[in-house]
């Protein structure tokens, strides 16, 4: 364990200022005269993130080679549209050069998994046309994963992207946040104000240190479920902007889901909830597929189309072979998604380990 996690299980009793620390770089790139802020996904990308690091021993004999299949699957498409850059162990990368071939930029790194949201950085810019990475000190989702190898990917991608390394105290995942690039973030409090993650630490404290570090005004925050998945309910499982004063949202029809309950109790917030700017929200709802495929069924299946990945140009959403449900998400969000190209991939490997297209990705912004 790090000093800064043994230092973060110790600020209980620190006010919100004592969060605001770092490197002297740190403190030189944030306490700069310009007004830093992450930009909504939709906002044009240098390039895509991904993390080639599926092992046998996490995911299993069975589930290995149709994991690195999705993975190559989902990076190919997204590359017809953006470039992409997938982190690969080196013992990986003759498998990842025969499924993607050169139109995938492969780049040696240690790995522990792949979820590069979680593992990789938040970038940040500001109103300069500077960009900066925020480390956000992943320790395998309050410790529930080895992570020593992928606790140092998001000060490794930073530096292979050339940007200043921002550092908080603050433990938490890039999949836990959700903005809109003005002012406002969906963020799950069973994720964040985790003892697992942050112990302590106060709503008010939590809330100073992200506004701070992201350029927000105001955060809607929803309850989530702790201990029922590995992330203790991550905000892209959940909501979505599409932009400003636009949300979609999850809805889990299944009365005999854990996420049913809560995903109707969401509903209900961001119903009520207002943006930073005051303005209500418009809803759009994407309820789950009834069915899945059977192959790769099983209880950690993560079948939602909530957790989609926006890049430049196309929105690339999963497919669970239930037609109604598959064809119902892709008219919604092409109806909300008008200008861009609405891309459906099976991804059931992938799903059967609890995770998304979304979750497997992180953006670079373009200045």
């Amino acid at each position: 364990m790090t000093n800064r996690r043994n230092f973060v299980k110790a600020l209980g009793a620190l006010t919100a200022a004592s969060l605001l620390s770092g490197t002297k770089e740190s403190f030189a790139v944030m306490n700069s005269k310009s007004t830093w802020y992450m930009p909504d996904e939709g906002e044009p990308h240098l390039r895509t993130w991904m993390a080639f690091g599926a092992s046998r021993k996490i995911w299993g004999r069975t589930l290995l080679r149709e994991v690195q299949r999705n993975l190559a699957t989902i990076a190919l498409t997204i590359a017809e549209y953006e470039p992409v850059s997938m982190l690969v162990r080196k013992a990986d990368l003759p498998i990842a050069r025969r499924l993607m071939g050169d139109k995938v930029e492969l780049i040696a790194c240690p790995l522990d998994d792949l979820w590069m949201r979680d593992i990789g950085p938040v970038f940040i810019i500001n109103d300069n046309g500077d960009k900066a990475a925020i480390d956000f000190n992943f320790n395998g989702w309050g410790e529930k994963q080895q992570s020593d190898n992928d606790a140092k990917v998001a000060a490794f991608t930073a530096q292979y992207a050339g940007v200043p390394s921002i550092q908080t105290n603050l433990i938490l995942e890039g999949g836990g946040i959700e903005v809109d690039g003005y002012g406002t973030a969906i963020i799950t409090e069973s994720c964040v104000l985790n003892d697992n993650r942050n112990p302590g630490v106060s709503k008010q404290q939590c809330e100073h240190e992200l506004k701070r570090l992201l350029g927000l005004e105001k955060i809607i925050w929803l309850p989530g479920i702790k201990g029922m998945d590995i992330t203790d309910g991550h905000t892209d499982f959940y909501a979505r902007f599409v932009r400003p004063g636009v949300v979609v949202a999850g809805y889990d029809p299944d009365p005999n889901s854990f996420d049913h309950a809560v995903t109707k109790q969401h509903l209900r917030i961001l119903r009520s909830a207002t943006d930073a700017s005051g303005r209500e929200l418009e809803i759009v709802v994407l309820e789950a597929p009834s069915i899945v495929r059977e192959r790769f069924d099983n209880a950690d299946f993560a079948a939602g189309y909530i957790n989609f990945y926006v890049c430049n140009g196309a929105v690339i959403v999963p497919e669970f072979g239930d037609p109604n449900a598959d064809t119902a998400a892709q008219r919604k969000l092409q109806r909300i998604f008008p200008d861009r190209d609405i891309v459906q991939v099976n991804i059931d490997g992938i799903a059967a380990g609890g995770g998304g297209i979304h979750c497997t990705t992180q953006q670079e912004p373009e200045i």
